[in-house]
């Protein structure tokens, strides 16, 4: 009996040891070599060679080091010496509102007005009736060399033929005849919520030009021509495209007008395909639930009874942290959203009002385990928030739960020490390079020299992350933003940002890469190109590090990489980029100028 059990376990080791053996030989899925790698590690920063296996780090050496791992299945990529960087990582992004981005005329990056409105033109012909010319967002009038808006009379002579409506961010938008008619200006059909102006000329009558804050224009939004199911998936799929040419992997969809689960088809329908191209956390709202209370109501019920869902969830069935549930936001109540208009004084939300709301639904949502995230950006709504934060937690301590406040532009070096206390994070946004200089006609050049507060902010210890909010009050390319950061200056070429407010490149790189995994619960796993840590890279068309500070707002990416799959390619790696659906609908502006200027 002791021979046969010897016998065995002898059997037994000599078969662990041969599949041990034989899985040595197996190598790695993907090496990169020849490249100059940012690894964002401390204990090992550089390299030149990586290997990935099953969507991982697999190894990070030398090329000699790492071209030991090949074999007859692995893919091989000469980096031709070019910067490497850590996947960029945009913490507060809203993808899944732009279901109509192939509907969409995108003026971002496009350096004079003159040919901005020559593009609508050239729409215009293309646009078949029924449909309409339209321009939302993701642009700044600071960045044409005309340094100023279209007028209106600018709009109607390049569309004469469609509605058109050209969108400034949540601030302002054109109307061209055909679109008032449509809108029913002037009538009880137009959503003239508070805050709305409409301009009228020396006769009385409307001019096409309406002001607003963020709820007017998305309720203008709803009311145009909507895509069908099949051109909304063409859109998410060309949105992410867009994020990954300018290096972004991973994107958390900071709240949908539709909520969980009706609003995540399309991104369900693209990981069962395995054709999502982009990591995606979401935050949830449940805008549209008009039978519960409030939205803090509808969000728990959605998540724990209509569609359940845990915080933390991941939803995509291969690949990690690909759509996953991360808490409620950004929008908590409409009574407390004190929106993002620089051209107009800051939205101060009564105290009082703020507390009540505050302490009724930051309750439900701790009592629940799941996570916030609070839109505001000015400091004097930040303070009475903080205030009630800090009751509630005297009473039902936080416990670790990971909330944020998203934007924050003017928030004090005491209140960020206040949010550290409680155990919360900042995400900070790049509106300030599109909109810095409309800020400094509102609040002065010193006020904006300092907003944010960012040398002391990143200084101060308090988890700290940047974000694009694209796709309406700012672009999604971040290195506009990163180049502000850097440089000082807004898309303009002024220069908004004091010196001693400005940040390092290695600095500014964290906050788009490492920063953002504390708001997702990651540390351990993205933001820095190290063994064990998902395979998510990017290879730059410029060396980030050495180019001249001008040059940064240019740097875009030749190759991106999302859990080991290569998701983008440009220039010498365009072969191996995948091949995108056909854009839908035949006339979509996508196709003919793609989502940033002369990427087509």
């Amino acid at each position: 009996m002791k021979r046969t059990l010897i016998l065995a376990i002898m059997v037994i080791t000599y078969v662990q040891n041969k599949a041990q053996s034989n899985e040595l030989l197996i190598g790695a899925d993907l090496i990169v070599f020849n490249a100059k790698i940012t690894t964002g590690s401390l204990s090992k920063p550089q390299a030149s060679a990586v290997a990935v296996k099953r969507g991982r780090i697999y190894a990070l050496g030398t090329d000699s080091e790492i071209l030991k791992f090949k074999d007859n299945a692995t893919k091989l990529i000469d980096a031709g010496g070019k910067r490497m960087i850590p996947g960029i990582n945009d913490a507060h992004i809203h993808i899944l509102n732009d279901r109509s981005y192939n509907y969409n005329v995108r003026w971002e990056g496009v350096p004079t007005l003159k040919r901005a409105l020559a593009m609508l033109s050239e729409q215009a012909k293309r646009t078949p009736e029924g449909q309409w010319v339209k321009v939302i967002g993701g642009w700044s009038p600071y960045q044409f060399k005309e340094k100023r808006l279209p007028t209106i009379e600018e709009i109607r002579k390049a569309v004469p033929n469609r509605p058109a409506i050209v969108q400034y961010a949540y601030n302002r938008a054109f109307l061209n005849e055909m679109a008032m008619k449509a809108f029913g200006v002037g009538t009880n059909r137009f959503p003239a919520l508070p805050g709305t102006v409409f301009e009228k000329d020396q006769k009385g009558n409307y001019t096409g030009v309406v002001d607003g804050y963020t709820f007017t224009f998305i309720s203008l939004e709803a009311m145009v021509p909507q895509p069908s199911n099949d051109e909304q998936l063409s859109s998410i799929t060309n949105v992410i495209n867009s994020l990954n040419r300018f290096g972004v992997t991973s994107a958390v969809d900071g709240a949908s007008l539709v909520g969980h689960p009706h609003g995540h088809t399309q991104i369900q329908q693209l990981a069962k395909e395995n054709r999502l191209n982009v990591r995606m956390p979401f935050i949830d709202l449940q805008y549209g639930d008009s039978t519960n209370e409030s939205l803090v109501d509808a969000e728990i019920k959605a998540v724990t009874m209509t569609a359940p869902i845990s915080p933390g969830e991941n939803m995509h069935p291969t690949m990690a942290h690909g759509h996953e549930y991360e808490g409620a936001g950004e929008l908590l109540r409409v009574e407390l959203h004190d929106h993002e208009n620089f051209d107009r004084p800051a939205v101060i939300i009564d105290k009082e009002i703020m507390r009540r709301y505050i302490r009724e639904d930051i309750t439900k949502l701790v009592e629940k385990g799941i996570p916030f995230r609070m839109h505001i950006s000015y400091d004097e709504n930040i303070t009475p928030f903080l205030d009630e934060l800090e009751e509630i937690n005297r009473k039902m301590p936080f416990d670790g739960l990971r909330w944020s406040i998203e934007h924050a532009e003017t928030i004090s070096l005491e209140n960020a020490a206040r949010v550290k206390k409680l155990g919360g994070g900042i995400a900070l946004d790049t509106k300030m390079a599109m909109h810095g200089d409309a800020f400094i006609k509102t609040y002065g050049a010193e006020k904006a020299s300092q907003t944010p507060r960012l040398r002391e902010l990143y200084d101060s210890g308090v988890p700290l992350t940047m974000t694009t909010d694209a796709f309406r009050v700012a672009s999604f390319n971040p290195w506009i933003g990163i180049s502000w950061m850097i440089t000082g200056k807004s898309v303009s070429g002024s220069e908004v940002l004091a010196k001693n407010n400005r940040l390092t490149r290695e600095e500014a790189l964290k906050l788009f890469t490492v920063a953002p995994t504390w708001f997702e619960d990651q540390e351990r796993e993205m933001g820095k190109i190290i063994p064990g840590y998902l395979a998510d890279f990017v290879l730059l068309n410029k060396d980030f590090f050495t180019i001249p500070d001008d040059e940064i707002k240019t740097i875009s990416s030749v190759l991106t990489v999302v859990d080991g799959r290569v998701v983008f390619g440009a220039d010498d790696f365009s072969d191996l980029s995948p091949k995108l659906p056909e854009t839908l609908p035949t006339w979509s502006p996508f196709k003919y100028y793609g989502g940033f200027y002369n990427e087509k």
